[in-house]
């Protein structure tokens, strides 16, 4: 994968880290994910790759209707606004990121630009998660992790598992699915999506 698709991927994972609008950060890691669909199958040389390929487009696919599905119905009365405002959000993030790709050695992919990008995209989704009150953009922050786990998947020296791929394109999917039932459940009780609603629980 060239180097401008890497980079072009970490400003996509910024751009979750700092946007409110969930209709927006729905089409930012769609995006992300069907560009990573497209390079696996670019860059496929056998039937298994071609079928990893087809797998990470089905995975994006599925995704972008769920969460399109989920923003229609769990439309927020005001916005959730988050504990950090955007700057902050972001330049936490990327010191995080920068803090990761110092403290953690060789990871094993084609190139270090590979594993930059990686362990970025993976810090932006810890940042997301971490950051943001609404429920629905802490699991797209986790998307986004799944999107650079999938992107170190395609980046793995010689002929990768198709299983490796196949289980990077589903059973994390499955994480996603999980939360989004948890999202709808918060939002049938307290009518946002907001996890500083779950305060007023007590047992």
């Amino acid at each position: 994968m060239t180097g401008f698709v890497l980079w072009a991927l970490v400003a996509s994972g910024l751009a979750v880290v700092v946007v409110r609008r969930r209709s927006v950060v729905v089409a930012v890691v769609t995006a992300q994910a069907l560009v990573l669909a497209v390079a696996a199958l670019y860059e496929a040389e056998t039937a298994d790759d071609v079928l990893a390929g087809g797998a990470l487009a089905t995975r994006a696919v599925i995704l972008a209707a769920l969460f399109a599905g989920v923003v229609a119905r769990t439309r927020e009365r005001a916005p959730v606004h988050a504990r950090v405002p955007p700057l902050l959000r972001a330049g936490l993030a990327v010191v995080f990121a920068l803090a990761l790709v110092w403290l953690i050695p060789d990871i094993g992919l084609e190139s270090r630009d590979a594993e930059r990008a990686v362990l970025t995209l993976v810090a932006f989704g810890i940042a997301t998660a971490g950051l943001r009150r609404a429920t629905l953009l802490q699991i797209l922050g986790l998307v986004l992790v799944e999107n650079g786990l999938a992107l170190a998947a395609l980046e793995l020296p010689g002929e990768s598992s198709v299983a490796v791929e196949l289980g990077v394109a589903f059973d994390l999917m499955l994480v996603s699915i999980v939360a989004v039932v948890f999202h709808q459940r918060i939002f049938g009780l307290f009518g946002a999506g907001d996890t500083a609603a779950l305060r007023s629980l007590r047992d």
